[in-house]
């Protein structure tokens, strides 16, 4: 057996009154929340698949600010083992309504309301990283090293 990782990219995006922009999206036929996300795609740069991620799925032009971490999942629903790579990002403007078809909506949020949904989070790493960037935590983008650029 092969094992086969996924890197994947979130972005963490507060707006000015402390909300924070979460999709409501489908995943494995369960409603959940999860940040703005998805996989990195064959030759695209991590910056480039969180920017793209945060639009397809909220609408959202984004400014990546700094990396808030690297984190490891592995899923117990399909055993699948995620690398995350998660931003803080500022929103810059809404630029479209048309979102990726299994995304139900894009909502501004604030850390009570996340609370409140704790059961339907995609995973604890929803939770973890808004924590570790109200905590905080970045580190400057040219962190990640990207021959291919």
């Amino acid at each position: 057996m092969t094992w086969t990782p996924h890197a994947t990219v979130a972005v963490v995006v507060e707006d000015d009154q402390g909300r924070f922009l979460l999709v409501e999206e489908r995943s494995h036929g369960e409603i959940v929340f999860n940040q703005p996300a998805g996989h990195v795609e064959e030759g695209e740069s991590i910056p480039a698949a969180a920017l793209r991620e945060a639009l397809e799925e909220t609408g959202w032009e984004v400014e990546l600010t700094a990396l808030i971490g690297f984190y490891v999942y592995k899923a117990p629903a399909n055993q699948v083992t995620y690398y995350r790579f998660c931003f803080a990002a500022k929103g810059l403007r809404k630029v479209t309504d048309e979102l990726d078809a299994d995304i139900i909506a894009a909502h501004w949020l604030s850390l009570e309301e996340i609370h409140r949904h704790h059961q339907q989070l995609r995973s604890p790493l929803v939770l973890q990283c808004i924590e570790d960037y109200r905590e905080g935590r970045r580190f400057p983008l040219d962190i990640i090293a990207d021959a291919q650029t």
